[in-house]
């Protein structure tokens, strides 16, 4: 329940995703986050760095930790069913509309 706790928190995954990306400092993780608050920004990174999902490196930047890669890993089969869902919502979508 933990980890669904904080996977929901708004921008959580987001952050995840920009990070599983590439590493980013906080002004650029900004900017790709549609130019989110400093403060929630700030918070998000927090959580995520004391749940040991991301790091903070030398040079600043924010990064996935191991355990980050392999939450990511683990939620591959929940972007497949998400993608299968949108495809099967816009078909019902468009057959509404005929």
């Amino acid at each position: 329940m933990a980890a669904l706790d904080l996977l929901g928190r708004r921008w959580i995954l987001r952050l995840i995703w920009e990070l599983s990306r590439e590493p980013a400092g906080f002004r650029a993780l900004q900017r790709r986050c549609d130019d989110m608050s400093s403060s929630v920004l700030n918070n998000r990174l927090r959580e995520l760095v004391e749940a040991r999902i991301a790091a903070q490196d030398p040079a600043g930047r924010y990064t996935l930790t191991a355990t980050g890669t392999r939450l990511v890993t683990a939620l591959d089969p929940l972007l497949e069913w998400s993608t299968e869902w949108a495809s099967e919502l816009d078909k019902d979508k468009d057959r509404d509309k005929d």
